[in-house]
Parts: C-alpha cells; structure tokens; sequence
C-alpha cells in the first residue's frame, strides 16, 4: 500500500502545478502521469474517475494535515467552541494555494461534481468532530455536521477573499459565525427548558432519539488506493 501511495503522492504533486492553469481536468491528469513518471494504467487503476479522484486525493491530503495538527496540539483547557475554530483553522491553513483551492470550489460546483463536493465537505467536518472526540450517538451527530459544514463552507469562502495580513480578517469572521451558532444552541436549550413547551416536545424528541449515526462496514473489499 506504501508503494500505491507513494505513486498516487507524486501523481498529485505533478498535478498541483498545472491545476492552476488548466483546472482539475483531464489534461492536468494526462500531464501530472507523463510527469511523474507513473504507469499509465497503475495511475488509472489509482483514480478511476481522473480529474475528480485526483481534486478528492488534494482535499483528503488537507484534512489529514488538519487531523495530524489536531492529535499533536493541546487542546485539553480549550472550550469545545474554541476547538472547533482551531480545527477550522487548521484544516484552511493547510491549503498552501489559494488558486488550486478556487479551482476546487469551481470544480465542484459543477452539478456533476457537486455531489462529490458535499461528501468531502461533509468527510472534513466528520473528521474534525470525530478528532475532536465527539461521542454523540443520536441526531447531534447529523446536526453537528450539518452546522459545522455550513459554518466551515462559509468561511473558507470568505478566506478566498481576504487580503487582511495573516487572514485576521478570517479568523474574525469565524469567531462571529461560531458566536451566532452558539447563541442559536443557547436558544435551543431554553426552548428544550420551557415547562409550557415541553407537553409538545416529548413526541419530536422520542422520535429524534430514534434516530442513530451510520455505521460504516468493514467487510467490503478493498481498492488498489484507498484515500487517507
């Protein structure tokens, strides 16, 4: 599996320097394989899909920097909202190109590649709740999710336009968005508090508790390269 990805590795890296130019096309992966030197067919046998596995293996490549950075930090005295913005910190500074980022954005906005996008999108969030050591085991685990990709998609939106010194403009913005979630949570929690509500409540909530996280399998078969 090392020699796949190391092959995998230099494919992506010959990319990166044409993605800028040409997006993530199939003339970036004809080139990047030429490039690195890789077998045609072991390239092919790697990313099936081309251009959209190869702008997936970049986005994978960000967030285990991103996780890598979370298992090594001390995180222990920080508040779980503070942690949350460390994580979303981490995995946008580990976007080295802004250009190669804006291409992605492009890439998957297209509704073929759209559904592609969201899965990433959600895989990085589940990533960083998961790191984070998030043990729900009922609907917090999707409304987590949700509510981080809605807050991490936005400010990676603004990180592509900010000309602030070292993104503090971001990093602001990013504070005032987890601020809004924090108080839409804080509202939650009082409506959940409210004796006149709570008659009304019990049947959403029962019905809520039902609901359970996915499990993943571990008796598919495997593939020749498997994303990190």
């Amino acid at each position: 599996m090392t020699e796949y990805q190391d092959s995998a590795d230099q494919i992506l890296d010959a990319a990166l320097t044409h993605v800028i130019f040409d997006g993530w096309s199939e003339s970036t992966f004809r080139t990047a394989i030429t490039d690195s030197d890789v077998p045609p067919a072991l390239a092919r046998a790697m990313f099936p899909r081309g251009a959209v596995d190869l702008a997936l293996a970049w986005h994978d490549r960000g967030d285990a920097e991103m996780v890598a950075r979370l298992e090594a930090a001390d995180l222990a005295d920080l508040r779980v909202r503070d942690r949350i913005a460390t994580a979303i910190r981490y995995r946008i500074e580990a976007i080295d190109d802004k250009e190669v980022m804006r291409r992605s954005a492009t890439f998957f906005a297209l509704p073929q590649h759209a559904p592609d996008g969201a899965r990433a999108l959600w895989r990085t969030c589940d990533l960083i709740w998961t790191t984070l050591g998030d043990s729900s085991d009922d609907v917090n685990w999707y409304t987590k999710r949700a509510t981080l990709s809605g807050v991490y998609s936005a400010v990676l939106l603004y990180w592509l336009g900010d000309s602030s010194d070292e993104s503090t403009a971001t990093w602001e913005f990013l504070d005032r968005r987890i601020d809004e979630v924090m108080r839409i949570e804080n509202l939650k929690a009082q409506v959940q508090d409210n004796p006149l509500l709570k008659p009304f409540l019990v049947v959403p909530n029962w019905f809520l508790g039902q609901i359970r996280p996915p499990r993943e399998r571990d008796d598919l078969p495997g593939t020749v390269y498997r994303r990190r």
